[in-house]
């Protein structure tokens, strides 16, 4: 995944954020729904800033900024704990 890739992800993410926050303020979805997918979204949001730290590592240091990969959730999210 490029660099504008990720980004893009990520613009499209937080959007969807939004949007599932204005759904459970118009109570159409409900709360337990709401908090279940903005989980999701906040694991994938920690894997594309992971990505695209990666590939900025990568570059400073010579390195393919092709050669990084998204990491599985459980090893992102690991990282703030």
């Amino acid at each position: 995944m490029e660099d504008t890739e990720a980004l893009s992800q990520i613009n499209e993410l937080v959007a969807e954020e939004k949007v599932l926050r204005e759904r459970l303020q118009h109570h159409e979805i409900s709360e337990s729904d709401e908090h279940k997918r903005l989980r999701q979204i906040e694991i994938q949001l920690d894997q594309c800033w992971d990505l695209l730290r990666q590939r900025r590592a990568l570059r400073e240091t010579g390195g393919d900024p092709g050669d990084a990969a998204v990491r599985p959730a459980d090893e992102v999210e690991g990282y703030l704990g």
